[in-house]
């Protein structure tokens, strides 16, 4: 049987208003084309046969495979675009129904989101590119593709190497890091930077040396990415401020009024009325009542490109 990997590289990842708001490098197409024939050599390498892909309107893969010397059968995906996260979602669910054994995404905590709208249980390798990059990994192409690809073909496995993350589910979606009560009654430019304008958090991970909301509670209480544990948070005044990076470059204070651990599924108000909801740093769903939230270990299953890489080591 064909040993097949999906591909899902966002062209918008990173392009949002934080570009402008803060400091956010940009990384340009031409940058994700040279990720992603890096990506494909490392797939190459570690035995992978075919790559199946979100065909962008950017033509980001397309222009990474003309010229790319591997023995890769490489081919888009039969859909159609709209431009918006609904293709990276629904590039997802095609991979699953073609057998994809891993998923490589290049992109943000945003496009991780909308790809584990449609991944199943098809674990993800995900490459950071994007703007909020808690969830994605800051690695080189050619090891994330080594590590899909090492996956992929079953010459490693076992605990440790993939495992299930968590998300936060609210009013019936989920974030994979962080989900905010607003206190805007429209969407707007969707991205979150000006924390007078959250009343509420509830954080699956937060971690003090991420960019993001969530660095509002790795400042407070740090909660590990594999603990069985998450974070609600309450701002405004009447307990501590924290100055944390909210975006690159943008370092605020940050009211706190109350902030305590949660149990995993155990539900908590996001808010107190009408309002936005924020799912990894974006404004995306209105809502006119208090909105119940829990952090649960239901997120998309994820591969250690290190654990993976460690191990893959003794087999030369």
């Amino acid at each position: 049987m064909t040993t097949l990997v999906g591909l899902v590289a966002n062209p918008v990842a990173g392009r949002d208003i934080r570009r402008i708001t803060a400091r956010a490098s940009l990384v340009p197409n031409h940058e994700k084309t040279a990720i992603v024939r890096r990506v494909l050599a490392g797939l190459d390498a570690a035995g992978v046969e075919a790559v199946r892909y979100l065909p962008d309107l950017a033509g980001v893969v397309r222009a990474a495979l003309d010229g790319s010397h591997h023995a890769l059968a490489a081919d888009p995906l039969a859909m159609q675009l709209t431009g918006r996260a609904e293709d990276s979602a629904e590039a997802a669910r095609l991979l699953v129904a073609e057998g994809a054994a891993v998923i490589v995404t290049l992109g943000g905590d945003g496009t991780n989101r909308a790809v584990a709208a449609g991944c199943a249980d098809v674990p993800l390798v995900a490459v950071s590119t994007g703007t909020n990059n808690v969830f994605p990994t800051m690695v080189d192409g050619t090891v994330a593709g080594l590590a899909a690809g090492l996956v992929a073909t079953g010459r490693v496995g076992g605990d440790g190497v993939v495992r299930q993350s968590k998300r936060v589910e609210v009013a019936g979606d989920f974030a994979l890091v962080d989900a905010a009560g607003c206190r805007d009654r429209f969407v707007g430019s969707r991205a979150v930077w000006d924390p007078e304008r959250v009343q509420a958090l509830v954080l699956a991970r937060a971690e003090p040396w991420n960019v993001g909301l969530s660095a509002i509670g790795g400042a407070l209480c740090p909660v590990g990415v594999d603990e069985p544990a998450g974070l609600c948070v309450e701002l405004g005044s009447g307990g501590p401020v924290v100055r944390v990076a909210l975006a690159p470059g943008l370092v605020l204070p940050v009211a706190v009024r109350r902030w305590r651990r949660l149990g995993l599924d155990e539900p908590v108000l996001l808010g107190d009325g009408p309002g936005t909801i924020a799912l990894d740093g974006e404004r995306e769903l209105a809502v006119e009542v208090p909105t119940e939230a829990r952090v649960t270990r239901t997120g998309p299953w994820l591969v250690d490109i290190r654990e993976t890489l460690r191990r893959g080591s003794g087999h030369g």
